[in-house]
């Protein structure tokens, strides 16, 4: 059940362990800590650390850890290994340990980690841990991994990685819950008179109205669920535009009246359309956890 996360990273071996050992540049890219400190240490003692981790609402969970020992070996690969500990009663991580290993190869640095801990509170803190918790810290795991290369491999600072990953989050989530809202409940649920005066409107007849209405609310329904299966794909933001434009054109030529009302269409999807084109702006180098294997290569062979 160790957690195991790798990727290649095309970059020096040195620019690498930089940003993976020095504390103030390690919080910058990994999602599990919100502040690394290393302590004063003696002249042959081992490494150790203070984390803490941002959970909301102004709350910290706080821990320790100690590096254990850093290993080279004529074949240019590095692993620095370490265990950690929290003596605090928010963390559901009690103790645990794990390494690092940097390994050249031809095509660039194989940089991975594999570690494990155990939990507290009992039998329900094993339940959370399966179920939530280790699949949560396993994604975090990778994501960050992915956003550590693009900083190495196309010099992205993690700040930005993050805010690109929350706008086009945002975009996308509040594109799909509109298509969701306006297909149920003016389309499914209350059949909205505007929705069938705007299809009368554009030549569709009366006892159509209501099979037509409702089956343009199901096709919205699956259009906002493809939205986030396909959640990198660009096409759907492509199309909403295309249909925002659409939409628009024809209640220009068949119900002008409805862009003097008040919430009229007009407004609504010149706001969708925006959206749309915003997520396309943010959409390229993304940090994606799907970039990383999560299974070692002897496990799957």
């Amino acid at each position: 059940m160790s957690i195991y996360v790798e990727i290649l990273i095309r970059g020096s071996m040195d620019d690498l362990w930089q940003k993976t050992q020095e504390p103030r540049l390690h919080e910058r890219w990994d999602l599990r800590f919100s502040q690394i400190e290393y302590l004063p240490r003696l002249p042959g003692e081992p490494q150790k650390f203070l984390y803490s981790t941002r959970i909301g609402a102004g709350l910290r969970i706080s821990g320790e850890g100690e590096s254990t020992g850093e290993r080279d070996d004529l074949s240019g690969q590095r692993t620095s290994a370490l265990k950690f500990w929290s003596k605090d009663s928010k963390s559901l991580i009690e103790v645990g340990s794990g390494y690092w290993q940097y390994t050249p190869t031809g095509s660039g640095i194989r940089f991975l980690t594999s570690y494990d801990y155990r939990t507290r509170f009992g039998a329900i803190g094993k339940i959370i841990d399966r179920l939530l918790f280790r699949p949560l810290i396993g994604w975090a795991t990778a994501w960050s991994f992915d956003r550590l290369r693009l900083w190495v491999e196309q010099g992205v600072p993690p700040e930005v990685s993050r805010d690109r990953t929350l706008v086009y989050g945002l975009s996308r989530l509040t594109i799909a819950f509109i298509w969701l809202y306006h297909a149920v409940v003016p389309k499914l649920l209350y059949h909205n008179p505007d929705e069938l005066r705007m299809l009368a409107d554009a030549g569709v007849p009366s006892s159509h109205l209501l099979s037509f209405v409702s089956l343009i609310g199901w096709l919205e329904v699956c259009f906002a669920v493809i939205l986030i299966i396909f959640w990198k794909a660009r096409w759907p933001l492509w199309c909403t535009i295309a249909a925002m434009c659409a939409a628009t054109l024809a209640v220009g030529i068949y119900s002008p009246a409805y862009l003097s009302a008040a919430f009229d269409p007009l407004t609504l999807n010149l706001a969708v359309a925006v959206l749309a084109v915003i997520g396309l702006l943010v959409a390229g180098n993304l940090p994606t956890a799907k970039n990383c294997r999560r299974r070692p290569r002897e496990a799957e062979e």
